[in-house]
């Protein structure tokens, strides 16, 4: 059984201040948590403070992006060996905001998780589609043409070594989640093509979380679904208290019984 993974991506929120004091506060209230992989993914700025705050506990540190070359004349870019240096173990990869607000094509996702991957980063490489196209009855289309030319060129061998996010474009930030059958629905799609594309191990190992409006009230449903392996969490991520109940009712989802 995949252990379940609960990512908070902060996006442009928090400063250095405000991420070491939230950290230091977390990882207190998590540190006897078993049963879950737990990472935070705050700003650029603030991933080193981060990763140095949470040193030798249970959570890791995640960047929100990165630029698939190793260094060179790219102003305002970051690379994976930097990410790495600065102590982040993850990195989140094509992001719905950074698709639809910043151009961010398949075939850019591609080149960043291989290079994420050839940093010794593990990549959180987020698919979904939008509300039209969900409409038009194009989610599985676009989750196939996402997942092909996203993942070119990886091997059965890496693919274990990733994250899918599932986030449906319309419910994130929106306030308006897919239903864990909706979820489901999509994940074990994502997890069909892998099996056909990379092979039944490689598909079995894969983290395939779920993002887009998570919160305590819903995240023990979402995750108790057989093809829902954790959450990419956005705002409720914010919330110290808030971001500790989802994992608690995340685990409590994984194990059985009651919340």
């Amino acid at each position: 059984m995949r252990t379940p993974l609960i990512a908070g991506n902060w996006k442009m929120f928090k400063s250095v201040a405000d991420t070491v004091r939230y950290v230091k506060e977390f990882r207190g209230l998590v540190k006897d948590v078993t049963g879950v992989e737990i990472v935070v993914a705050p700003p650029f700025t603030a991933v080193h403070a981060a990763a140095e705050a949470l040193r030798n506990s249970n959570v890791g540190v995640a960047a929100q992006d990165l630029y698939w070359e190793r260094e060179g004349a790219f102003t305002g870019e970051i690379s994976g060996a930097m990410i790495r240096e600065a102590g982040a173990e993850y990195v989140i990869i094509g992001h719905s905001e950074r698709r639809t607000l910043f151009g961010e094509t398949d075939d850019a996702v591609n080149r960043k998780a291989q290079a994420a991957i050839a940093a010794g980063l593990i990549p959180i490489v987020c698919i979904g589609e939008t509300l039209d196209q969900r409409d038009r009855n194009e989610t599985f289309d676009v989750l196939d043409r996402q997942i092909k030319q996203g993942l070119d060129g990886l091997t059965g061998q890496q693919i274990p070594e990733l994250v899918i996010a599932y986030e449906p474009v319309w419910a994130i930030g929106t306030g308006r989640n897919a239903t864990p059958a909706q979820a489901q629905e999509a994940h074990a799609h994502i997890r069909k093509r892998l099996v056909q594309w990379f092979g039944a191990e490689a598909a079995e190992l894969c983290h395939v979380i779920y993002g887009g409006s998570v919160k305590p009230e819903n995240a023990r449903d979402l995750v108790s679904q057989p093809d829902v392996d954790g959450a990419l969490v956005g705002g409720a991520s914010l919330d110290v208290r808030a971001f500790q109940e989802i994992i608690s009712r995340s685990r409590t989802a994984a194990v059985g019984g009651p919340v």
